[in-house]
């Protein structure tokens, strides 16, 4: 069998025929911070030996991990956030604000088959998720540091680019850097 990719779609050859199928798909995962699943907030209870919790996270290969955009740990709520009666943003707030981020978007890449961020090629890449100053020396201090392949590079300017627009910002400032950095924990664990 053999196949190939075009963006958004995935075709499969036979000896006899061949077939296309769509393949764009938003992958939602979740895992236990190790095998016992007590790893982290809860690390006194937990069975794993650091080299058991670093097998367990292993099992998620590299490759496989360039490829997601966002990877985060959802630590348990403690009881006073939950009883904390105190209002944040509301749901409508933040429909209003992700609408506003896609309507930027669309006008972005009007006449282009790109319709969000996420789906940006290179050529968009180098023309919409240029960082400033400060954004390029974090970038090249973490790349450096945590041995962020050009795969992940090219992740965190998208998310970060992203970030931007929920903000309503033109530009890409450092600290739009610094969150989707923050975005990556995975790779940073599996150091």
């Amino acid at each position: 069998m053999r196949g190939w990719r075009v963006r958004g779609q995935r075709s499969i050859s036979r000896a006899l025929m061949s077939l296309t199928y769509p393949s764009r798909f938003m992958l939602v995962a979740a895992m236990n911070p190790c095998k016992c699943g007590q790893s982290g907030e809860n690390s006194a209870s937990c069975t794993c030996t650091p080299r058991e919790i670093h097998q367990y996270r292993s099992r998620i290969s590299g490759p496989l991990l360039d490829r997601i955009d966002i990877h985060i740990e959802v630590p348990a709520v403690k009881y006073r956030d939950l009883a904390d009666r105190a209002e944040g943003e509301s749901s409508a707030e933040i429909v209003k604000r992700v609408e506003r981020a896609r309507e930027i978007q669309l006008e972005r890449f009007r006449g282009t088959k790109v319709h969000c961020n996420a789906h940006m090629g290179s050529r968009q890449i180098r023309k919409f998720c240029e960082p400033d100053a400060g954004g390029h020396r974090l970038l090249e201090v973490v790349t450096e540091k945590l041995g962020f392949l050009a795969r992940a590079y090219t992740r965190i300017l998208k998310v970060a680019r992203t970030i931007a627009d929920l903000e309503g910002t033109e530009s890409i400032r450092e600290q739009h850097i610094a969150e989707a950095i923050q975005y990556r924990s995975l790779d940073r664990k599996n150091l």
